[in-house]
């Protein structure tokens, strides 16, 4: 049986890897706990349930907290950051999130838990970006973030998982410059700040 740091790896992974194949509704503790060596109390002690553990087993591959980039440009730390979202989505994670998104549909508490996590996230990310841009003075103030993080997600998500397309480097750096920087430097306030 592992201990330690290799369990919580060994479990982590096992839950990646057996969803992939199953899906999350089909995902069972038991079939998680046998194939990483580790005894269902183990997991239990450290995940109160299926959908804690898999989004602890996301985050730890990085496919729900997207790395953290600053190239000391917004328009550098935009295509870092959505090429980070395609690596995340065209690997074996893809899969996974697909499956968590359609279980989501008839699971309140998992539904819960993947927008705290995953695309609450996401929208914090392009928001520290923004935040940075801000001080730099390439931003005004009033920048679109949630816009912003919306269309890059949506964008990559489509082209990985609903069309099945390769997104490449130089499609990114059309993404950004085509859709989010007008969006970010859009001098408009938004509605909400008019009110």
């Amino acid at each position: 049986m592992v201990r330690g740091e290799g369990r919580t790896d060994a479990i982590l992974d096992s839950a990646v890897e057996l969803m992939a194949v199953t899906g999350y509704d089909r995902l069972t503790i038991d079939a998680v706990a046998s194939r990483a060596g580790a005894s269902k109390a183990t997991i239990y002690r450290r995940w109160p349930g299926k959908a804690e553990l898999v989004i602890a087993a996301l985050a730890r591959r990085g496919a729900v907290a997207t790395e953290e980039v600053d190239t000391g440009d917004l328009r550098g730390d935009l295509i870092q950051t959505v090429a980070h979202m395609r690596d995340g989505l065209a690997s074996q994670d893809g899969a996974v999130i697909l499956g968590l998104l359609n279980a989501m549909r008839g699971n309140a508490e998992l539904a819960e838990h993947v927008r705290a996590q995953v695309l609450n996230e996401k929208r914090a990310v392009i928001g520290r970006l923004v935040e940075r841009a801000v001080k730099r003075k390439e931003l005004p103030a009033h920048a679109d973030h949630e816009l912003a993080s919306e269309i890059a997600s949506a964008l990559v998500f489509t082209r990985i998982l609903v069309t099945d397309q390769p997104l490449g480097d130089d499609e990114i750096v059309h993404i950004v410059d085509a859709a989010l920087m007008p969006v970010l430097t859009h001098q408009v306030q938004r509605k909400a700040d008019r009110s």
